[in-house]
């Protein structure tokens, strides 16, 4: 009797394609009996998708059939994209979407070969990503429900519209009954009107998955957990609460996870990074940690934060607050003049913060403010103390090649109606550096102390960027004027670093910064050590966030488990092997989630701010070219689109070779990193974009007009 593994082996290891009856033969099946097994045996792996039939009845691999499986993406346009992997993408038109939706898992058909511009069509949806709807009622002809979600084109039937008399901008969240055209859904929750303060907010995170609230059994746990540290808390601990620890954090910041201490030593420095220790409260598998594995991270957007963990924890007995018991893990390490590690302690303890300080104001103490030295005279020497170790760090990871991209970030400022009152650059001083300095550095060390032991662990992965996107790069460099050296297919994140620094002082800086940025892979978390290419490192993890970040979390579970219980079980770490990679898939996920709702609500918010702001004018940086026009973005990483049909002095064509758009008579190019002046025409906060003009005059044309206008009808 022929098997699923002798099977799948056999179709895998030919490229020759199979008929029923070719492996009849081959397996010499004579008896009818073996003939319907082995029959069912290729119905159940074709089901699977493991094999696949082509148009003449033979079986072979599906990739082979041109049959693909993966995520659809899908753009507001209607069109769609199957990801495959960093380097290939399959183009789904929006006639052949055959009603699927952003998110489904499908089954794609191509032309069979993965060419430049692939090509496909959905011929089945595996399983839907998207189980909820966020709409809101128009008043049209008559009174309708449309979805915020331009993506999805079906029309929608409420079923049970009638329960909640809905009026014009109310705004709710339904459950899909049944999809297809229409697709039929049911209200689950009123979210309240469109112009209600925040409901715009809750509105993104509920269509992102994100719920603010947290279950009944979570709570309920939540009144077994003591707000302060108790005697039973102590055993296997050091007392670590009479050395200078501080937290350093953002103005608004709530939870506070890592306090730093930090001496002097004849060779350097002894660095203590404290982070909070989480998991004691939060056990393996109870209600708490369920709901942390779920939400796998806090979400920050413009007014509020969805923590990962109540505020009874995030806020109270597990953040570092200033003058009490708190329990950490520490990991004290010894720091010579050079930035090097010499050695290192990781073990449970107790410390009491000895003050809660802010970002700016230890960017004041650096810069020399003496009121602020005076106000903390008993700590502004410490500060210098980190800065000098912070800056030895910094100068042996950049000596590494590690890449600081230094990318523009915004600050959205609200008031407490959720209105946007300006947009501006978040500022990144002396104090944020040294402490990105001081937990990079943490958590290579942990993530080289579990790799050693060979113990299962999550660990954050960043792998060296493809080929092809790294070609892309090195030519937008050239074209501003710094071609890459050396082998693409072998790149160092040094030569990157160099890059970048030959643009420092250059208007065209955060173009270059974003490019490579988009060019690089996208960072995950791994149950293999693999290396952080960005950073330049072999080891590394995140150990640092545990509040926020659920990855941390596990770090620490794994620290406790190994190394200060010493329970070592070859069954369960094999066990915990394959947990640890799914939860690194899982995690990945949930971060990708909350970015992207992060990234919704910024767009939307800037949208809302650019309304108020109609006919004004702009002076900014071209960030992007592309057939359908140009990006502009702002000083104050506000970015819009200029489109090709506003550019009516001539007839734009996309010159790819220099990455511009050059009119086709005057000669006129515009280009990456070049200053305009645009003006702004449109902002929807519903759509999310921001459209301007070029404010320039217009330069005269001397070809005739019939002869443009004609050219132009040709292109339309």
């Amino acid at each position: 009797m022929v098997t699923q593994e002798e099977l799948e082996k056999l179709i895998e290891a030919y490229p020759h394609r199979y008929t029923m009856h070719d492996l009849a033969e081959l397996y010499k099946i004579k008896k009818t009996e073996d003939f319907i097994a082995l029959n069912k045996l290729v119905n159940r792996l074709e089901e699977e998708l493991k094999i696949a039939r082509d148009d003449q009845n033979r079986y072979a691999l599906p990739a082979q059939c041109g049959l693909y499986v993966g995520k659809l993406t899908v753009n507001r346009r209607g069109f769609g994209f199957l990801d495959l992997d960093e380097e290939h993408s399959i183009f789904i038109p929006k006639t052949a979407m055959n009603q699927a939706m952003d998110g489904d898992r499908v089954l794609v058909k191509t032309d069979g070969t993965l060419n430049e511009n692939p090509e496909g069509e959905v011929l089945r949806i595996l399983e839907h990503g998207r189980h909820f709807v966020i709409g809101t009622w128009r008043q049209k002809k008559r009174l309708i429900f449309v979805l915020d979600d331009e993506r999805i084109s079906s029309f929608v039937k409420v079923q049970n519209e009638r329960d909640f008399w809905p009026t014009e901008g109310l705004k709710a969240r339904c459950e899909i009954v049944r999809y297809g055209d229409p697709l039929i859904v049911k209200v689950e929750r009123i979210l309240g009107h469109e112009m209600d303060p925040g409901v715009d907010v809750a509105a993104v995170l509920l269509d992102h998955g994100i719920e603010s609230e947290f279950p009944d059994a979570v709570m309920k746990q939540l009144k077994g957990i003591p707000d302060h540290v108790v005697a039973s808390d102590w055993s296997g601990r050091q007392d670590l609460r009479q050395e200078v620890t501080v937290t350093i954090d953002g103005e608004d910041s709530k939870d506070f996870d890592d306090a730093i201490s930090l001496k002097t030593t004849a060779q350097g420095w002894q660095l203590g990074v404290h982070i909070a220790d989480v998991c004691w409260y939060v056990a393996a598998g109870s209600p708490l940690d369920q709901e942390a594995r779920k939400r796998g991270t806090s979400t920050y957007v413009a007014d509020r934060v969805v923590p990962m963990l109540p505020h009874a924890l995030s806020n109270g007995i597990c953040s570092l607050n200033e003058g009490v018991d708190r329990l950490t893990i520490s990991c004290m390490m010894e720091i010579n003049h050079q930035g090097e590690v010499l050695d290192y302690q990781i073990f449970p303890s107790v410390i009491r913060s000895r003050a809660r300080m802010t970002y700016s104001q230890v960017n004041r103490i650096l810069e020399g403010n003496l009121e602020m030295i005076r106000r903390f005279r008993s700590l502004s020497e410490l500060f210098h103390q980190m800065h000098d170790c912070a800056l030895s760090l910094r100068l042996r990871r950049s000596a590494a090649g590690a890449i600081d991209f230094d990318k523009k970030e915004a600050k959205i400022h609200v008031n407490e109606q959720g209105k946007v009152l300006e947009v501006t650059v978040r500022e990144r001083g002396e104090a944020e550096r040294m402490i990105e300095d001081f937990m990079v550095t943490a958590n290579v060390v942990v993530a080289q102390h579990l790799h050693a032991l060979e113990v299962p662990a999550l660990y954050r992965i960043h792998e060296a960027p493809d080929l092809k996107k790294m070609r892309d790069l090195a030519r937008m460099t050239a074209i501003l004027g710094y071609p890459l050296k050396g082998d693409l297919n072998r790149i160092h994140p040094l030569q990157l670093q160099q890059c970048l620094t030959a643009f420092q002082d250059q208007e065209s800086y955060p173009v270059v910064s974003t490019m490579m940025l988009r060019s690089m892979q996208k960072a995950r978390y791994d149950f293999r050590c693999a290396g952080h290419f960005g950073l330049a490192l072999p080891e590394y993890t995140h150990f640092t966030s545990p509040i926020r970040r659920y990855p941390d979390l596990i770090v620490h579970r794994q620290l406790r488990r190994y190394c200060f219980l010493g329970q070592v079980d070859p069954t369960r770490q094999q066990q915990e092997k394959e947990l640890m990679e799914q939860l690194g898939e899982e995690t990945s996920v949930c971060e990708r989630r909350s970015i992207e709702a992060e990234r919704d609500v910024e767009d939307m918010k800037k949208a809302e701010f650019m309304h108020g702001k109609l006919g004004q004018r702009f002076v900014g940086v071209i960030s992007g070219v592309t057939k359908f026009g140009f990006y502009v973005e702002l000083p104050n990483t506000i970015e819009g689109l200029v489109h090709l049909q506003d550019l009516n002095d001539d007839y734009y064509n996309l010159d790819p070779g220099i990455l511009a758009l050059r009119g086709e008579r005057s000669g006129r190019c515009f280009k990456l990193g070049q200053k305009v002046q645009v003006r702004l025409i449109r902002a929807s906060k519903e759509k999310r974009e921001i459209d301007f003009v070029l404010a320039e005059p217009k330069k005269k044309i001397q070809a005739k007009r019939p002869i443009y206008k004609r050219r132009r009808e040709k292109q339309c």
